[in-house]
């Protein structure tokens, strides 16, 4: 059986395999789509196919909508000739539970597939043709971080970016170029609203989107390609917006065991490839079930009824105020820990890792005992239940294969925000004590044990990329395991650093504690598992 519009005919084959296919008219749909278009998407990876796609779905299941999305690919262009089109843009979604159960389903929501770049000329003209529509209502974006930035980290122009800006909307290439050039068309038409949403796993979202459009668009203004009433436009709220979001949802990269399991129930052609540009993708998506998306309500030419499919619209504070639950309390915290100790103990997986009972604990105490006393409420989500999601049911989930290494990556980049600002909120606080906190330390301790790149059995591993690596180890490069005399104070200067942990921590006092809890670690083999007992059981 083929994952096409016409294997879909064959009901009786996706009954047999309690596999859920759409009931609404997906030719009408289609239809729908061309001719008044609401919602393009750019950026055709999993988190969009596996849980934003999902959710227009359940709308047209629902009867609440009758229009689907057109997906718009940015980067990788064999993403669409080898996942969409031959697949007549269905996704084959599986849902994984905690306890290896899976929920399969094919999504026809996506109604059309195109290449967002000016040399595909068909794709952009249908592009440009939906950006005219006064019906268009958003146009999201999933293109990572990284897709909304136009400088490198000194601060200059990506060479891509400087060639837009010289050559004009006409010849643009770059993400960001090319969605002001497109938001020209729309202004061109009829300065028709529209909301510009970002739904990318990153902080004040919205913010970078909107920043990146108008930089651009200022410099076209000074090259005379656009003028200053464009401007204006997009600096409307009224007429385009860019509301914040909150995204929370793991989608990783397609299962063998899933694609075994598709492929023994007569699926064909549904195993992964790899692109030219070394995207990992199938025709099938595999999350896990818990997901989150709250976006603030600020849609100037109305909105798909998706608080129906679960999303939370609100006000911009409370889109900010759930990040801020999720990465300095319920959710990122707890990854870090368990990712540094992770790999001290030789685990591969963080869902191995909550088997552990020091490493459960530890991520316990972290979230229910010190985070928890400051966490940020945004009132819609109920932290506390949150939590209980992650550590009871999102973190163990062994189908979910997310490594402690992965998560390790960038962790100086991290810990200002995911412990920083619990320990800048515990000494804010009237009532507590930061000289209390134990478990934050004990991670921060484990982080700098991790830096070592020796495990606790004295076996070097691959520390994971991180800008300041460097700086970091030839800090810490005299500190010899097993001899707790090479320690001369070389955490200290690090420990100070209000730009890694975003406060100084040993003006806070905590900078000795987590001294102590190192020298532990570094006793000799066995050292790291030993101080997890000692504080933990």
């Amino acid at each position: 059986m083929k994952l096409n519009r016409e294997g879909l005919k064959d009901i009786e084959f996706w009954l047999e395999n309690e596999i859920k296919t759409p009931t609404y008219d997906i030719e009408n749909t289609i239809k729908n789509t061309k001719e008044t278009p609401r919602w393009i998407h750019f950026g055709g990876g999993n988190i969009f196919r596996g849980f934003i796609a999902r959710l227009q779905d359940e709308l047209l299941e629902k009867g609440l909508d009758d229009i689907g999305i057109i997906a718009a690919e940015t980067f990788d262009f064999d993403i669409i000739d080898k996942i969409y089109k031959p697949y007549d843009n269905l996704v084959f979604s599986v849902g994984l539970r905690a306890n290896g159960e899976t929920k399969k389903q094919v999504l026809a929501s996506i109604c059309d597939s195109v290449k967002a770049s000016i040399r595909e000329e068909s794709d952009f003209e249908s592009l440009k043709k939906a950006f005219q529509a006064p019906s268009l209502q958003m146009a999201s974006f999933t293109i990572t971080e990284k897709g909304y930035a136009l400088k490198d980290s000194k601060g200059n122009y990506f060479n891509t970016v400087l060639e837009d800006l010289e050559n004009g909307p006409t010849k643009a290439n770059h993400a960001m170029c090319i969605t002001t050039a497109l938001l020209l068309e729309r202004f061109n038409a009829g300065k028709y609203p529209v909301a510009i949403v970002s739904m990318d796993n990153c902080s004040h979202n919205g913010e970078k989107l909107k920043a990146s459009v108008l930089d651009v668009a200022d410099k076209w203004l000074e090259k005379g390609f656009v003028n200053q009433a464009f401007i204006d436009y997009i600096s409307d709220e009224s007429k385009v917006s860019f509301p914040w979001s909150m995204i929370d949802k793991i989608t990783p990269r397609p299962a063998k065991e899933i694609e075994e399991n598709l492929i023994s129930l007569g699926l064909e052609e549904i195993s992964p490839v790899i692109t030219n540009k070394g995207t990992f993708i199938a025709p099938f998506v595999n999350a896990e079930i818990p997901e989150y998306l709250v976006i603030e309500d600020n849609f100037p030419n109305g909105r798909p009824k998706l608080e129906e499919a679960g999303v939370y619209f609100s006000d911009r504070d409370t889109v900010n105020k759930s990040e801020t639950m999720k990465v300095t309390t319920c959710l990122n915290p707890l990854h870090t820990a368990l990712a540094v100790y992770g790999c001290l103990l030789g685990y591969d997986s963080i869902a191995k890792e909550m088997n552990d009972n020091e490493l459960k604990k530890l991520v316990e105490k972290i979230g229910y005992d010190e985070g928890i006393k400051v966490v940020v409420d945004p009132k819609i989500i109920n932290p506390r239940n949150f939590i209980d999601e992650v550590i009871n049911e999102r973190l163990p989930n062994p189908f979910i294969p997310d490594s402690p290494a992965r998560i390790a990556t960038d962790t100086s980049q991290k810990v200002a925000i995911r412990f920083g600002e619990t320990m800048k909120a515990y000494i804010k606080s009237p009532s507590l004590d930061v000289n209390a906190l134990q478990f934050i330390p004990l991670a921060i301790a484990g982080w700098f044990r991790y830096l070592l790149g020796v495990d606790d059995g004295l076996k070097p591993f691959k520390i994971s990329d991180d800008p300041m690596l460097s700086d970091l180890q030839e800090g810490l490069k005299e500190i010899k395991i097993g001899n707790k005399d090479s320690y001369k104070g070389q955490l200290k200067p690090f420990l100070a650093n209000k730009v890694i942990f975003g406060l100084d921590l040993v003006e806070a006092g905590l900078s000795e504690k987590i001294e102590l809890m190192f020298l532990e670690l570094i006793e000799g083999s066995g050292a790291v598992r030993k101080t997890l007992v000692k504080y933990l059981d």
